[in-house]
């Protein structure tokens, strides 16, 4: 029988965009300094902008963190990247269908090509699987437009894990989430994953954004919210082989960067210390159908909420489209060149605006329905298996084949989606 394996993993979201975030050239010396004195077995970092960034970051934690990917994506790449002590044998990406919107550029969720990482790493004899994701920020809570969006991210993600673990002894999820734990979307990525919360064992939960003790809270979220919010998360999961036990948690930096009157990000670290024992693990059992219910209404909500939004911008094409047939004539009926300048330019303007509505009743409109579409048929039929599970007394956790799509769910599916389309 072989020894018991201590896994040390830590997650941070690193806050570093080139020429915009604070201090980020100190800050992003400070977070290697931390990776090479501290002892971690595998790291997972989100918000790594700069392939370049992440270069130096790869060869200057080499000689204690030697394997290395960067999950290339979207316009500038997802972000992130994983560290590890050993070996990486494989890695795969799934980016997601709904990442934002494209005209927000103020946001940029969209140009990061965001979605799930997997590197497949061997610790010794044990395959570990060691999944990264930064879901789609809150931007709003009161008016949050982006519901929908990490709703259906997180879906994807634990959709994309319970896919991709078997074979594996250990399955680890380290990111940044952007849900809190009473939302839906975390409730979404552990229920349906079946994946365990390693803070669960600390009696001192604390936030990892937006905390009273970090340099980059502005006062008013610090007075308002002194602990912050916890969206950054180590999670993990055991197999038929491995049980694994959370030994530690806690988050590892300190305040401050030593010398230095600002925070090394601003999300805190987390750090998990893993056991991995030989022996089955406990099957938690959890009923996640009510959730997937509650995630069905609200892409449906988000589906009435794109075709009122095609009406809209379909309305406004019709609009815009009247003067600019008008400012074609002025040409005609005056001699003054500056009045013709004039017209040329606001016919301009007015052409590119018209071209970008037309652009967002159609194509874009078109992708953000398929993709709210295709999120709801798969939570469709995930939530008739396991309804199906429940009258047969089977485990729900229990992977999805082929053969476990029943016809009466196909049906189901159908009477659902038919008034979509």
């Amino acid at each position: 029988m072989a020894d018991d394996i201590l896994l040390r993993v830590l997650t941070l979201n690193c806050w570093g965009i080139p020429y915009v975030s604070k201090n980020w050239i100190a800050r992003l010396q400070a977070i290697i300094d931390k990776l090479t004195t501290d002892e971690y077995d595998i790291v997972c970092l989100q918000e790594i902008w700069s392939s370049k960034d992440f270069e130096i970051v790869q060869a200057k934690v080499k000689d204690h963190l030697p394997h290395a990917h960067y999950f290339y994506s979207g316009v500038y790449g997802s972000g992130m990247c994983i560290l590890s002590r050993y070996p990486i044998q494989d890695v795969m990406f799934h980016k997601w269908a709904l990442n934002g919107y494209v005209h927000k550029i103020h946001h940029g969720d969209w140009f990061g090509g965001k979605g799930v990482g997997l590197c497949k790493i061997m610790i010794r004899d044990i395959v570990a699987n060691v999944y990264t994701a930064h879901l789609h920020a809150e931007y709003d809570k009161e008016n949050d437009e982006y519901t929908a969006h990490r709703v259906l991210q997180a879906f994807d993600t634990a959709q994309f894990i319970r896919m991709t673990k078997g074979g594996a002894d250990v399955i680890i999820l380290g990111g940044d989430l952007n849900t809190e734990p009473q939302d839906l979307a975390y409730r979404i990525i552990c229920g349906t994953a079946g994946m365990v919360d390693a803070c669960s064992i600390s009696s001192n939960i604390q936030g990892t954004n937006m905390c009273a003790n970090n340099s980059y809270t502005n006062s008013k979220c610090a007075r308002k919210e002194p602990q912050g919010k916890r969206i950054d998360y180590i999670l993990y999961l055991g197999s038929t082989h491995y049980n694994v036990e959370v030994t530690d948690f806690k988050h590892p930096f300190p305040e401050r960067i030593p010398s230095k009157p600002f925070s090394y990000s601003d999300h805190e670290a987390v750090m998990a210390h893993f056991k991995l024992t030989r022996g089955e693990r406990e099957v938690a059992m959890s009923d996640v159908k009510d959730t997937l219910k509650e995630a069905l209404d609200i892409c449906d909500l988000a589906l009435r909420d794109v075709k009122r939004q095609r009406c809209y911008y379909l309305l406004i094409g019709g609009l815009l489209a009247i003067p600019v047939i008008w400012s074609m004539g002025i040409d005609c009926f005056t001699q003054s060149i500056g009045l013709s300048i004039g017209a040329n330019i606001l016919r301009l303007l007015l052409t590119a605006t018209l071209c970008y509505v037309l652009f967002m009743s159609s194509i874009w409109n078109s992708v953000e329905r398929n993709a709210l579409t295709a999120g709801s048929l798969a939570m469709t039929i995930h939530l008739e298996q396991l309804k199906n599970n429940s009258s047969n007394n089977i485990p729900e956790h229990r992977a999805l084949s082929k053969s476990d799509v029943t016809l009466h769910g196909r049906e189901t599916l159908q009477r659902r989606v038919a008034p979509r389309s």
